[in-house]
């Protein structure tokens, strides 16, 4: 199939991204492959319709079909997890986490959150953020002994801060998370629980790690990462608090919901309740295990000591190099990783100490240990000679000859 289309300008520069996608290692703990049902879902005429409201409860007529299709999304949601209401309307993982803070709190109530330095994520307290500005935000760090989170200093906190929210839940932290340690505190302290599972949604849904369904209050997450669905949000909770997810996602703070989005979601639940599913997180960690143990022994310190999920942050301190250049160098040869904060950095965000490593996108192509140690010598090479441009350029060849082994868009795309 040709990728054509009458605008020749953005129609090249898709193109353009789709050899990138195509002929890159991709790295980048947030980001994943969609298969072709999920991108002609997304990209159907469902995208010309409105539909504000919920099933059976529009404020449009002609939603008839649009109404079993957001039924089975929140269907296979509410099964896949186990939760016993969920809103598949929120347009990101940002959008769900608001419509939570709009539920359950008013301006100036106080939120405890992990600090973004140490692997949190803006939504969860972070000054520029909406979390940061409305409400009162303050902050658990990991411990300086092991880079973990530590309950009793956490417990802490809490007490002494008397949050009304709590946020259990990161976007750069490689350790399973006590989602029960993480509710006894709440409530102790009287303070709704909120999981953000964006980065690990996949991994509970296979039962690879403990989920806050029991325990949270309220349950976030993206549909891509490790879900590896469509960019969008999801919202989880007790049937008790339901109605107050659902009036603070419409009309709280959106208006009509994208329903070739949802009907993507729904595609993307429906593929994550198969075996095969299951199959592919266990070698997402296997995968991220290895590549761990792999950059240790080229002499990399891995932050926390290694990984039980799907990421891990590396320190490039020993390397005498800053995750902003091992960024760039990295991407001008063909392997895309983000430059990220480690815990107690030095640095500032724009520059860091480190970068962040996931392997969702690479597993999604079928790679698996033998290359994970391949991908780590050629990070190794890079980063020794971060400035030597022809060596990019010949480790970009070699990248590009690996994905020719793993092809994923070429088989449905000519390139």
């Amino acid at each position: 199939m040709k990728l054509d289309g009458k605008d020749k300008k953005v129609f090249e520069l898709m193109r353009r991204e789709l050899d990138r996608e195509e002929y890159s290692l991709i790295l980048i703990a947030s980001e994943n492959y969609v298969d072709e049902d999920v991108l002609a879902t997304q990209g159907c005429v469902l995208t010309n319709k409105y539909a504000e409201g919920y099933p059976s409860k529009r404020y449009y007529s002609g939603c008839t079909y649009l109404d079993e299709i957001e039924s089975i999304a929140i269907e296979r949601a509410r099964t896949l997890f186990g939760a016993e209401h969920a809103n598949v309307q929120p347009h990101s993982g940002s959008s769900a986490n608001m419509a939570v803070f709009y539920a359950a709190l008013e301006r100036g109530d106080t939120v405890l959150g992990m600090d973004i330095a140490h692997g949190g994520h803006l939504t969860h307290g972070a000054r520029p953020s909406f979390s940061g500005k409305w409400y009162r935000a303050v902050s658990y760090p990991v411990s300086a002994k092991d880079e973990m989170l530590d309950y009793d200093e956490i417990r802490g906190i809490a007490r002494k801060e008397r949050p009304k929210l709590i946020i259990a839940g990161a976007s750069a932290y490689s350790k399973i998370i006590d989602f029960a340690k993480f509710r006894e505190i709440a409530d102790e302290v009287g303070a709704y629980l909120m999981a953000d599972i964006a980065h690990i949604a996949g991994l509970v849904a296979a039962g690879l790690h403990p989920s806050p369904v029991g325990h949270a209050h309220f349950i976030t997450t993206t549909t891509h990462k490790t879900l590896r669905g469509p960019r969008g949000g999801l919202v989880m909770c007790n049937a008790d608090l339901a109605k107050k997810i659902d009036s603070a996602v419409f009309p709280g703070i959106q208006g009509g919901p994208l329903m070739h989005v949802i009907a993507a979601k729904a595609v993307a639940l429906g593929e994550a309740m198969t075996e095969e599913f299951k199959e592919y997180q266990r070698q997402i960690i296997a995968n991220a295990k290895h590549m761990a143990k792999c950059m240790a022994e080229l002499g990399f310190r891995i932050v926390s000591g290694g990984t039980d999920n799907h990421l891990f942050l590396v320190d490039l301190t020993p390397k005498n190099v800053t995750g902003n250049e091992a960024q760039i160098a990295l991407e001008a040869s063909g392997i895309m990783v983000n430059k990220n904060l480690i815990p107690f950095d030095t640095k500032t965000p724009g520059v860091t100490s480190g970068i962040r490593l996931g392997t969702p996108a690479v597993t999604t192509r079928g790679m698996k240990e033998r290359e994970m140690g391949i991908i780590c010598e050629m990070i190794d090479a890079v980063l020794k000679r971060p400035g030597d441009t022809s060596f990019m350029d010949s480790t970009r060849a070699g990248v590009r000859e690996m994905c020719k082994r793993f092809p994923f868009y070429s088989r449905i795309y000519d390139i």
